[in-house]
């Protein structure tokens, strides 16, 4: 009987523990929300893109796990359509490059996909398969946010697999085109969703395109590109962070930061203190664990 009542005990510690654990997951996201609204100073976001893809396939499940374990704030995803009309994660329209098989998505079926392993940075195969946008966001809710990009020509999908794991509210949405294109391919939607507009300051309409949406709504982010630090625009972005605007940069490759990028930072991670030096403080990286060093340092 002693036993069985230690047995019990022990079983209990760990619901408790379990418990315990995902209430804690669960607020750190609210946290993660609402500080999503509120643009606060002190915070500087870690967004992992196409999640932890050095240590695991792009856009795997592993990869986005990894991105949880490691205290990542963001993961951005990429999204294609199947010919059954599936969302899964896939960052080109062809699925040459990371996994078994060859084609474009839209031309296989989700069954059919999911017979392909997924291939590693070197082209190598893996255990790992495709996932679909639901197991993606299944694996997400109430741990981590979520990016989706490449899936704006099938936002329908998207909200509806968001809205069906409750992970709505998780879900940052974003695209380059103007408000009023944006408005009409959203319809009543937009209202529901977190959009960030895309804008290239190497571009000549960027200004154009940014102020059409500041003009309709308060934006969550702005996410720029900048291949110039001269341009007139990043003076502007002090302004955008004191209207609770957060600000996003690409640290990926130079032409997205003007040479502050992912690998001058390998070498120098002071390289990134020029993006809280300039009002930056959502930094979208393909060194995640590098970035979560460079600003526990800062503290």
């Amino acid at each position: 009987m002693i036993k069985h009542f230690i047995k019990s005990l022990l079983v209990a510690a760990v619901l408790i523990g379990q418990l315990n654990l995902t209430s804690a997951q669960q607020h750190k996201d609210a946290v993660h929300i609402e500080q999503l609204r509120t643009a606060p100073k002190d915070k500087i976001w870690v967004i992992a893109h196409r999640g932890d893809w050095r240590h695991a396939p792009e856009n795997s499940i592993q990869a986005i796990k990894n991105c949880i374990a490691m205290g990542v704030d963001m993961v951005e995803i990429d999204v294609q359509l199947t010919k059954d009309g599936h969302a899964v994660l896939m960052h080109d329209k062809k699925i040459d490059r990371t996994t078994t098989g060859k084609g474009e998505v839209k031309d296989w079926t989700l069954d059919s996909l999911q017979q392909l392993r997924l291939r590693d940075g070197l082209g190598v195969p893996t255990p790992h398969r495709i996932p679909t946008l639901e197991e993606a966001l299944t694996v997400c809710k109430d741990k981590i946010l979520i990016n989706i990009d490449k899936g704006f020509d099938f936002l329908a999908v998207c909200l509806e697999v968001a809205q069906k794991t409750h992970t709505l509210d998780q879900v940052i949405l974003k695209s380059g085109k103007p408000y009023a294109e944006v408005r009409a391919q959203l319809g009543e939607a937009f209202e529901k969703v977190h959009f960030m507009p895309i804008v290239n300051l190497g571009k000549p309409d960027a200004m154009e395109i940014l102020e059409s949406h500041l003009a309709n709504y308060k934006p969550i982010a702005i996410e720029f590109t900048v291949p110039d630090e001269k341009a007139p625009a990043v003076a502007q972005f002090v302004n955008y962070r004191a209207q609770g605007i957060n600000v996003w940069v690409n640290s990926l490759w130079p032409p997205h930061n003007d040479g502050h990028d992912d690998e001058r930072a390998a070498l120098d991670p002071s390289v990134y203190d020029w993006y809280p030096a300039h009002q930056v403080n959502m930094i979208q990286t393909d060194r995640p664990q590098l970035l979560i060093d460079y600003l526990k340092g800062r503290k």
